[in-house]
């Protein structure tokens, strides 16, 4: 049964993927129609954190980066990006001091390339990183919404 459940599963990257969807050509099409209202206040540069969830378990890899790619976003270079960021499901409750000091080196990096905004498609990564930056931490979704409003 498991098998069958994890042979379903999908992340909303791979559905959205720009390379295998038509989806990619609206994306496109409404990143360049979204009104200059929007497109200003809606940061284009992006640090983005691939979470460990869908870097080793699920072993999605670049698709998200891609579709962000897509709608006109351009990702800051983010040093040892495939890091940790701390949370780690209980992690962050179990082991607070190193789960804080993965934090803050994952933070240093994601801001080291001076975005706008910073993007992951975790939960449990948006809380622990939103909670040690002045930089506003979304889901990537949100963010594509925004740039598609």
């Amino acid at each position: 049964k498991a098998r069958r459940i994890s042979e379903l599963t999908r992340d909303i990257s791979e559905i959205v993927d720009a390379e295998q969807s038509k989806l990619a050509e609206l994306i496109a099409a409404g990143a360049k129609q979204a009104p200059a209202q929007t497109a200003q206040q809606t940061p284009t540069n992006l640090a983005f954190h691939p979470p460990c969830t869908l870097q080793h378990g699920q072993k999605v890899r670049g698709v998200t980066e891609r579709v962000l790619r897509t709608a006109g976003f351009t990702l800051t270079p983010v040093p040892d990006s495939h890091l940790c960021c701390g949370s780690a499901g209980t992690y962050s409750v179990l082991q607070p001091e190193i789960a804080n000091q993965l934090r803050d080196n994952k933070v240093a990096a994601l801001e080291s390339g001076k975005p706008q905004g910073i993007a992951s498609s975790n939960i449990g990564c948006l809380s622990h990183i939103a909670g040690a930056t002045q930089i506003p931490v979304r889901h990537w979704i949100e963010w594509l919404d925004l740039r598609l409003a």
